[in-house]
């Protein structure tokens, strides 16, 4: 069947992960154009903020504190913007964390905790999301990383997790959409690194500050796949060019692509030690000390 999509300005969004990063840009990209927007963090305080400078500007916007690792927590984020706003027309679970380790180092109880929201988060929102985009039709947009296709060193884990959030989206793609017929559209969103506090809100094992190899995009050219998804019926998407061309090279030559990743483990340290070692992994990035978000005195590096 034809999935038909609503335009922006007459959708209600929900949006995990909405602190910082891809999710901030989102909400932001969502909230101009004139959706009203559910966003949804662990930062209770720094969500709220950014919902109160929405709804200053005239736009429409709730907060909503949320773990996605709970299951109970992510149902009351969909009960929370149904009693609000009576509807959900597009959910992004779009929360996730890093990890940087070398895989035989880094603790099972660390990388059961990332599984638990990159993978577990994306599982917990679908499931809450899909009843009521099946009663008047949507869109279930899932945030994965050109890692769902692709194997960074030090980052091993992490590209598990998305890898598995991949496997996840497309199954469930076949299920909703081709065998159920449903009036849902299923997209996977892969950008390639994106200049955001991901490093610093990772976990970090390594003896050295945490980076993201450039070249880098803006997170707002991630927010824009989004709401392009949010209303053409997409498959996947990926972000940037180091995005298609690390996902192919996995694909079609992926000795060449294991030297290609071998040669980021350099470009994937600042030369200072590590400021913030357990990162966001068991607390909120507002926990986080401020003004530690980018490279050595707040500069990236030259």
């Amino acid at each position: 069947m034809s999935i038909k999509l609503k335009p922006i300005d007459e959708q209600v969004i929900v949006i995990t992960g909405g602190s910082s990063g891809i999710g901030l840009a989102t909400v932001e990209l969502a909230a101009l154009r004139g959706a009203k927007v559910v966003l949804a963090a662990r930062s209770e305080k720094t969500i709220q903020q950014v919902a109160e400078r929405i709804n200053s500007a005239d736009g429409d916007a709730i907060a909503v504190a949320c773990d996605v690792s709970s299951a109970e927590q992510v149902e009351n984020l969909a009960r929370v913007a149904i009693e609000h706003f009576g509807r959900i027309d597009t959910w992004v679970n779009n929360a996730g964390q890093g990890l940087y380790s070398r895989l035989d180092q880094c603790s099972l109880e660390d990388a059961r905790r990332l599984f638990d929201i990159n993978f577990w988060g994306v599982v917990h929102g679908s499931l809450a999301a899909l009843p009521h985009l099946r009663a008047n039709g949507g869109a279930l947009i899932n945030v994965g990383s050109e890692v769902s296709d692709a194997y960074p060193p030090l980052l091993g884990m992490y590209a598990a997790s998305k890898h598995a959030v991949k496997g996840f989206t497309d199954a469930l793609r076949v299920e909703i959409e081709e065998i159920d017929r449903a009036p849902v559209s299923i997209t996977l969103i892969q950008p390639t690194a994106v200049d955001t506090p991901f490093p610093q809100h990772a976990r970090n094992y390594m003896d050295k500050e945490p980076m993201l190899p450039k070249p880098r995009i803006d997170p707002q050219q991630v927010a824009e796949a989004i709401l392009h998804a949010a209303t053409k019926p997409t498959r996947n998407k990926t972000v940037g060019l180091m995005a298609l061309v690390n996902t192919t090279l996995a694909k079609v030559a992926p000795t060449l692509g294991d030297k290609m990743a071998a040669s980021l483990v350099h470009r994937q340290q600042y030369d200072e030690p590590p400021r913030h070692p357990e990162g966001a992994l068991r607390q909120p990035s507002e926990m986080l000390v401020a003004g530690q978000t980018h490279g050595p005195g707040g500069r990236e590096p030259q």
